[in-house]
């Protein structure tokens, strides 16, 4: 009989070192994501950088010819209305010999060819072209020029000279009417 007693205070005694152990492990974990919580939280984005998620661009004021500058995810927009001349001048270049091969029409949404929509960022090393406001340099090309390392851009915002690698960048965007278009 006593060794039936020590018996059922081994098995107690594993019970409790069992509950013991669970018990630990649980709020090590729970400590754990108390700790982590935090650090995996912060990078999601704040709540500016989801406010400029998208932005609507109103573009009727804009003669053609012109361009406006807007700010996007902290990053300058180009919206040029493009003249008859300037569309023919990009139509008439051969695709061929440009160091990023594309069309206006692939640059542009369909039937809305005058409209040109490009991030201002330079695929060089980011700086910012100048060729959007009244009176700057807009280059050989009629388009872009980026002051830091001399990269020129057609009316297509396509690279023609220079160290640019790439095209300025055409961000995701969409008309909601002739003349509004919304970025993002």
């Amino acid at each position: 009989m006593a060794t039936q007693h020590s018996d059922d205070l081994t098995e107690s005694g594993e019970r409790r070192r069992d509950f013991i152990y669970i018990a630990t492990g649980a709020f090590a974990a729970a400590g754990a994501a108390t700790v982590l919580w935090p650090l995996i939280n912060q990078m999601n984005p704040s709540a500016d950088v989801l406010a400029l998620a998208s932005i609507d661009v109103d573009l009727a004021a804009i003669q053609p010819g012109q361009a406006i500058v807007v700010s996007w995810r902290g990053k300058p927009v180009f919206a040029r209305h493009l003249t008859p001349a300037e569309i023919a001048a990009a139509n008439k270049v051969d695709v061929a010999s440009l160091r990023d091969p594309q069309t206006l029409a692939q640059r542009t949404k369909p039937g809305q060819t005058q409209w040109l929509i490009t991030l201002g960022v330079c695929t060089h090393l980011g700086c910012v072209p100048l060729g959007a406001r009244e009176g700057e340099n807009k280059g050989e090309f009629g388009g872009y020029f980026c002051p830091c390392h001399g990269s020129q851009y057609d009316t297509a915002a396509r690279i023609r000279k220079g160290p640019a690698p790439r095209n300025l960048e055409v961000p995701v965007y969409s008309f909601k009417s002739p003349t509004s278009v919304t970025i993002g």
